[in-house]
């Protein structure tokens, strides 16, 4: 049974994409949130960085984290605060611009 996770893309006002997440990414849902960033990283115009949106993602295993290494140069990725621990542990700090959700 996957775990709960929510997958959304609305487009802003200057035509870019933003996905946004909800819930777990684990080894159950990881094909589907891979394959919702690299269609949107596809519909984004002129090749526009793709904000990926984690701050509703309480959790997310090596299996999500691979899939934001794979797509590191096209991404930038908000987060919740609680993940930015692990993903400034693993490099993607490093390769992709990731920086920590406002509270609100």
């Amino acid at each position: 049974m996957a775990t709960p996770l929510r997958l959304r893309t609305d487009r802003q006002d200057d035509g870019s994409l933003v996905l946004f997440a909800a819930g777990e990414l684990d080894l159950s849902n990881i094909g589907t949130f891979s394959d919702a960033i690299a269609h949107a990283i596809t519909a984004n115009p002129d090749g526009t960085v793709l904000r990926v949106d984690l701050s509703e993602v309480e959790y997310l295993d090596s299996g999500a984290i691979n899939v934001l290494f794979d797509h590191a140069e096209s991404i930038d990725v908000v987060v919740n605060p609680i993940l930015l621990p692990v993903l400034t542990v693993s490099g993607l700090t490093d390769v992709a611009t990731v920086r920590p959700a406002s509270p609100g």
